[in-house]
């Protein structure tokens, strides 16, 4: 099991029970093979750094989880298929990346609490 860090951002035109909707899709997709959730972000709406099909904003969420490797594959494939998602980064953390990661949510629950 490696550990991964998602990345997606969704079409800003979309009302806030398609943002949930379309996030428990990709989490229960990722949770029904195999991958165990760490973490989930919402970064909420931001502006992008140039626009992408038009639209100059998006929102913003990150999943941090630990999958085989056939899992990431299915879940980039429906984000391809996906009209609501603009873009998605996947990546594979090292363990540098992980401690890193650790330190970031115990920091931002410091900052929550």
């Amino acid at each position: 099991m490696n550990h991964y860090e998602t990345v997606f951002i969704l079409n800003p035109v979309l009302s806030e029970e398609q943002i949930k909707e379309t996030v428990k899709k990709y989490e229960d997709i990722l949770v029904s093979k195999g991958a165990k959730m760490i973490s989930k972000e919402n970064w909420g709406l931001k502006k992008l750094a140039y626009a992408i099909q038009h639209k100059k904003s998006g929102f913003y969420h990150l999943f941090e989880f630990t999958a085989p490797g056939d899992a990431v594959n299915e879940a980039e494939v429906e984000f391809r298929r996906d009209e609501r998602i603009m873009r998605y980064l996947t990546v594979s953390l090292d363990k540098h990346a992980v401690a890193w990661a650790e330190r970031r949510r115990k920091r931002d629950n410091k900052k929550t609490a």
